[in-house]
């Protein structure tokens, strides 16, 4: 099955030093990148990365990449632009990736002076369609909609070509298939060869960030969703706080919280100037 694109696509996976988008390092990336023009064959990328910091003993336990693998391997900051470039303006799909692979990759671009701007990129996270209609892992996901075994579980690149096998079984078995959630709310057949409709349904159009500490509220404004703030409109109490904006800015939150209040409170500022 070839993809209907309008815009190239990236399938991509991240192995790394831990669970945290924001203290922890990538050290493996594989992407295979599908382009809008026909007939072109895809492109892969894989690489190890030396993190710079320890691989912690659980993330060991589930990759299987150990110190002595990375070691004499080129830094993240040695290989951004090869990853950028390699990126473009393709959209990003993944499992699990809206919630780990890109907020992860975000960072680790932002620390090196690149900025991963998101804001006109389409994102597929293949797990939501998964767990929203047979909720389980990759390698029941690849059983189920393919009829395989998952070999090399955790390599980076067979998950992604197991992530790809799984999207386009999905695209298939849910082809004209409606979608009720536990409310009984139907979505018409939401699962289909575009882009964008996959973007909506893998995606929850509340939050804004990765980590759900912006959402938009029933009247369309962007609030916080946490701490003592929480359901205050974010722009104008960071313009009247600036001593919370600048905490935000500077603590551990992630470059894309930190890019969305900027760009928040810029185009407040500029409403308020006219």
């Amino acid at each position: 099955m070839d993809f209907k694109l309008d815009r190239n696509l990236i399938f991509f996976d991240i192995e790394a030093t831990g669970l945290s988008v924001v203290r922890d390092r990538i050290i493996q990336i594989a992407m295979i990148k599908y382009f809008k023009k026909e007939n072109k064959e895809p492109e892969e990328l894989t690489l190890l990365i030396n993190p710079g910091i320890p691989i912690s003993l659980e993330a060991m336990k589930v990759h299987g990449i150990q110190p002595k693998d990375v070691a004499n391997k080129p830094t993240f900051q040695q290989v951004a632009q090869k990853l950028f470039d390699f990126i473009g303006n393709a959209d990003l799909a993944g499992y699990n990736s809206n919630r780990f692979d890109i907020p992860l990759l975000m960072e680790e671009f932002a620390r090196v002076g690149f900025e991963l701007d998101m804001s006109r990129r389409r994102t597929l996270d293949i797990q939501r369609i998964f767990y929203k209609m047979e909720p389980r892992t990759l390698k029941a996901a690849l059983r189920y909609y393919c009829g395989e075994e998952l070999v090399d579980a955790h390599d980076a690149m067979a998950d992604v070509r197991a992530t790809i096998s799984v999207f386009k079984g999905q695209l298939e078995k849910y082809a004209g298939v409606d979608y009720v959630d536990g409310d009984g709310n139907v979505t018409e057949a939401p699962v289909k060869e575009d882009m964008q409709s996959i973007h909506d349904f893998t995606n929850d159009q509340r939050f804004l960030d990765a980590t759900q500490k912006l959402k938009v509220d029933v009247d369309g404004q962007v609030v916080f969703a946490f701490g003592k703030y929480q359901g205050k409109p974010v722009a104008e109490t960071l313009v009247k706080d600036n001593q919370y904006y600048n905490w935000m800015l500077h603590k551990e939150f992630s470059t894309q919280v930190k890019q969305l209040i900027k760009k928040l409170v810029k185009e407040y500022e500029k409403e308020q100037r006219q």
